[in-house]
């Protein structure tokens, strides 16, 4: 029988959405100083136009900004598991150069890891036309909602670049949180989020499996991790390999999805262009609410995101941490650096 954890109330990273936003500790706005020495890289990259892999943060040293992220990254590692910077300078710059800016700022937390079947490090999030339908079809290329999930990786960032015209609101809710109110709603249930759950992994190429098993919860004794994408696992239904849920599974993951949407347990946090939000994979469920977007292409929705893996966070998944990769080889699929239109979560 599953061993379920102790009550995990007290762990920093159980906080409840109607708590935390009365609060601004989560939020970190970037001083004069710590803009400066962000435009100053902003400028010395665009001179030297590196690629991504190229740069090095020892090269671009930003000693007020790299003091912040020591504290940005202890309250992933050991604090809420989320933190937004805000006043990142895009104001006038480019696309590309903003990625390498992003980039470096990335590499003060951890090291990017691939985000799809192609290896790509670096990924814009916008509205590309996919079919939301499509369970081939990653949601962060469509104008769709996202409901509650996780990523991969320890580290998820986003860097907002432009808005929609209405919605796109990001909403996060603590999986510890949802976990013990799924405890004790229906502590006859919770144990089988411990046991492997089928995940579709969409656009597998050749020599890929389609699926991996994985459990949506994981204790090793000190911490809690989740992995989550309930459209994975319904999808990965469709395939006629895959074992078909029991009834308890799926009232289980009904259950659960409910619980994620409490609108007393989830945050909302609505970008502004500069803002980077970064999030600890493993205690922190994300969405993203469906959006509007603007008619003019230059004013579409743009977000970047990084994956990023941090080997020294306790309760990372190794599979997790390597990103997406060629499941049934030891190594990464080739990494690509960025994508402009691919699909995931």
């Amino acid at each position: 029988m599953t061993q379920l954890p102790p009550v995990l109330d007290d762990f920093s990273a159980a906080w409840v959405g109607a708590t935390e936003s009365t609060s601004t500790d989560w939020i970190h706005v970037l001083d004069e100083a710590e803009r400066a020495e962000l435009r100053s890289a902003l400028t010395s990259l665009s001179a030297r136009t590196p690629r991504l892999t190229e740069i090095q943060k020892e090269a671009f040293p930003m000693p007020r900004v790299e003091a912040g992220s020591l504290a940005w990254r202890d309250a992933l590692r050991r604090g809420r598991g989320f933190v937004l910077v805000r006043g990142v300078p895009v104001e006038g710059a480019t696309r590309d150069d903003l990625a390498r800016l992003y980039w470096l700022l990335g590499l003060h937390l951890g090291t990017p890891a691939p985000q799809n079947t192609a290896g790509e490090l670096l990924c814009d999030v916008r509205d590309t036309g996919a079919d939301p339908h499509d369970p081939e079809t990653r949601l962060y290329t469509t104008r769709a909602e996202q409901d509650f999930h996780t990523d991969g990786a320890d580290i998820i960032g986003l860097l907002c670049l432009k808005t929609a015209k209405s919605g796109g609101a990001s909403r996060l809710v603590s999986s510890v949180r949802v976990f013990e109110e799924v405890r004790a709603k229906r502590p006859d249930l919770a144990p089988l989020l411990f046991e492997p759950w089928h995940f579709r992994l969409p656009g597998a190429t050749e020599g890929m499996p389609r699926t991996f098993a994985m459990p949506i919860c994981r204790w090793d004794g000190r911490n809690l991790a989740t992995f989550f994408i309930a459209w994975y696992i319904r999808h990965a239904q469709l395939l006629p390999d895959v074992p078909r849920l029991s009834p308890a599974q799926e009232e289980l993951l009904v259950l659960y999805e409910s619980v994620a949407n409490d609108p007393r347990l989830t945050l909302d946090m609505r970008f502004e262009p500069g803002d980077v939000q970064w999030l600890k994979n493993s205690v922190v469920l994300h969405k993203r609410t469906e959006y509007e977007d603007w008619p003019e292409d230059d004013r579409k929705r743009h977000l970047l995101r990084l994956w990023l893996a941090a080997p020294d966070f306790e309760d990372g998944d190794l599979r997790l941490r390597r990103g997406v990769v060629k499941q049934n080889a030891d190594e990464a699929v080739p990494q690509t650096e960025m994508c402009h239109s691919s699909a995931g979560s």
